[in-house]
C-alpha cells in the first residue's frame, strides 16, 4: 500500500521508509507522484499544521496521506520560535541566521532549557487519521558546534551525550530525536489501523 509524504524533503522520507517498511507500506513522496501541493501553515500548534499538510496531500493525489510539523520551543523565549521554527525571523533568513538570531534573543538568559517536538498525522481517503507526537529535550549552546543535520541543530545540546544534535551520527540523532520518537509511537498506531482495516492495503 503506497503513502505519500507530504513533504519536499528526500531525507524525511528515508527516515520514515525505514521504520515504516516492516509495515509493508511503501512511502512516496509528492515528486514521485508529480504532484506539490502548497500547504499555507494556518495552525496554531504542531498538530493542527501536520494535519493541514496531510489532508490537501491526501485530497490532491486520493492516497493515504502523512504530514509532519515540527519546531524548536525555547523555555526563556516563552516556547518560541515553536510552530515559526522554520520561519523564525522572516522567510528570506537561512538556518546560520536563524540560530544567530536565536543567539541574540537569548543573550544574557541563564535559562537555557529547550525541546524539538514532532506531530506527525496520517488522514486517509475514508476521512480517518491518526498522530503521534515526539519529543526531545536539551538546552541551547552558547556557540554553535557541529557539521552535521540542518536547522537549529548545531545549538541544540544534549546533556547526556555532552554533544548538539549536529554532532551526532544520523543513527544516533534519530535513536532519540523527535521525530525519530514520533515515528517510534506513530508505527504501533499505523499497524493498529491497517489490522482494522485490511481493505487499504
Amino acid at each position: 500500500m503506497k503513502f505519500v509524504l507530504a513533504t519536499q524533503n528526500p531525507k524525511k522520507r528515508e527516515e520514515m521508509a525505514a521504520i515504516l517498511s516492516e509495515l509493508g507500506v511503501e512511502i512516496v513522496t509528492e515528486d514521485e507522484l508529480g504532484v506539490k501541493v502548497e500547504v499555507e501553515e494556518t495552525g496554531e500548534t504542531f498538530g493542527q499544521n501536520a494535519a493541514l499538510k496531510a489532508k490537501a496531500v491526501m485530497e490532491a493525489t486520493g492516497l493515504p496521506a502523512i504530514g509532519d510539523d515540527s519546531g524548536l520551543c525555547v523555555d526563556a523565549l516563552n516556547g518560541a520560535p515553536g510552530i515559526y521554527s522554520a520561519r523564525y525571523g522572516g522567510e528570506g533568513l537561512g538556518d546560520k541566521g536563524r540560530c544567530e538570531l536565536l543567539l541574540d534573543a537569548l543573550h544574557g538568559k541563564t535559562d537555557r532549557r529547550a525541546h524539538f517536538e514532532t506531530v506527525i498525522c496520517c488522514v486517509f481517503p475514508d476521512g480517518e487519521w491518526i498522530a503521534a507526537r515526539g519529543r526531545c529535550d536539551g538546552t541551547i549552546a552558547f556557540t554553535p558546534m557541529g557539521e552535521n543535520g540542518f536547522g537549529y541543530d548545531p545549538l541544540f545540546f544534549i546533556t547526556d551525550l555532552r554533544k548538539t544534535f549536529a554532532q551526532l551520527t544520523p543513527e544516533e540523532k534519530a535513536a532519540i530525536s523527535h521525530r525519530g520518537n514520533a515515528l517510534r509511537a506513530f508505527k504501533p498506531k499505523l499497524a493498529k489501523y491497517l489490522a482494522e482495516h485490511p481493505e487499504v492495503q
